[in-house]
């Protein structure tokens, strides 16, 4: 069996441990259901849906980030394995 060159492993794994982090910042930056305090008294809403609009790129982002992971957890584990 040939193994894949340490160059392009190390590229894979710096694109994961990438992806891994930006995944970890994407999902801390929702904002959750509750939205603290001011979701309670409906502080911060805005009246144009602008907040729901980034919430809703906020999430497309995140699963597409996540469905990069995923891809690049199974390379790596097909490459190291």
């Amino acid at each position: 069996m040939d193994y894949p060159s340490p160059v392009v492993t190390g590229i894979v794994v710096a694109v994961h441990v990438f992806l891994c982090i930006t995944l970890v910042v994407l999902i801390l930056a929702h904002s959750g259901k509750d939205a603290g305090l001011s979701g309670a008294f409906g502080i911060g809403q805005s009246q144009f849906g602008a907040t729901q609009v980034m919430e809703r790129n906020l999430t497309r982002l995140t699963v597409i980030c996540a469905c990069a992971m995923v891809c690049t957890t199974v390379l790596l584990g097909f490459m190291l394995n």
